[in-house]
């Protein structure tokens, strides 16, 4: 059974622990995450962005969610919509099933981005379902930027308590200094923890960490040994990501690392053996390559024993 986002990250936001919120765009992607839930035993939320609704179809993300919910009955798990960009979006996927949708009108000047929000807020919590939002703009802070240009980056701590009195919303997403997708930071990696702690302070609501892949060396090796190329890419430090959950986050986004596990197992297979063409023989090693990555991060987050 699919539960409430908020059911889930309230019981973190109170015992001080980050559930991981990782994405999938096929069946492979979901059971690692579900077998990897189980086996640390964790709660999850897991992601389907607009993208991935787009590529498997809307009834067909519903459909398997619920049925692997079904078959790991024991697990808290929440269908998140990540980064909906409009409030039919949110509609749509509350319609078909979702339990947690992400509005995500950051890019709105402050008032509109409330009033957007503020909509999706009524329709979804008149359903049951629990909601996200984010202020502030994902892009990696350098240690030369000055006041001024992070102040006009991420998140206003003052604004994010208006924001969150005023629009009702369940969990917010506050821009502290990480980026999506592998290339992060072009200098070492920095994040506004102090930032973080007073809009915690002031919103006292489960917070979410967006950008939150950290690739690992060995995840990163895997996949370059291959033949690939990240590019001198750079992740969050799991040093960063505990210190992130310490400071009040406890959803913690996660998409790249678990791609990137998988390709690099594929890569493996097919670059040992150019005959292979069985599909499980590459999908099953990634599947693996993708629980590790999952159940690791459920122990640095602190989720794991949590049911």
């Amino acid at each position: 059974m699919l539960l409430q986002g908020n059911e889930i990250l309230q019981k973190a936001h109170k015992e001080f622990y980050g559930v991981g919120a990782f994405n999938f765009v096929n069946y492979e992607m979901l059971r690692a995450i579900f077998e990897a839930a189980h086996e640390a035993s964790s709660p999850i939320f897991i992601q389907a962005s607009e993208g991935a609704i787009k590529y498997m179809g809307i009834d067909m993300v519903v459909d398997m969610a619920k049925t692997m919910a079904r078959s790991y009955p024991h697990i808290p798990v929440a269908l998140h919509l990540d980064h909906g960009t409009s409030f039919d979006s949110c509609k749509n996927a509350i319609e078909a099933g979702f339990t947690s949708v992400m509005i995500d009108a950051s890019h709105h000047e402050f008032e509109e981005n409330l009033e957007i929000t503020k909509r999706v807020v009524e329709f979804a919590h008149q359903r049951g379902v629990s909601v996200e939002a984010e202020l502030g703009r994902l892009m990696g802070i350098e240690d030369n930027i000055s006041v001024d240009e992070k102040d006009a980056v991420l998140v206003n701590p003052k604004e994010a308590e208006i924001f969150v009195k005023e629009s009702g919303v369940d969990y917010l997403a506050p821009a502290i200094g990480t980026s999506h997708g592998a290339f992060k930071f072009k200098g070492e990696p920095k994040l506004d923890f102090e930032r973080l702690q007073e809009v915690k302070r002031l919103t006292n609501i489960p917070l979410v960490l967006h950008g939150a892949s950290a690739i690992p060396e060995y995840v990163r090796e895997s996949f370059l040994s291959t033949g690939g190329d990240l590019k001198g890419s750079k992740g969050v430090p799991f040093d960063f990501l505990q210190e992130s959950v310490k400071g009040g986050i406890n959803k913690v986004n996660t998409d790249t690392d678990l791609r990137i596990a998988f390709m690099a197992e594929v890569r493996k297979v097919a670059n040992n053996d150019p005959t292979q063409f069985d599909l499980r023989k590459f999908f099953t090693p990634g599947i693996e390559a993708m629980k590790k990555v999952i159940v690791e991060r459920m122990h640095i987050l602190g989720s794991a024993g949590r049911i």
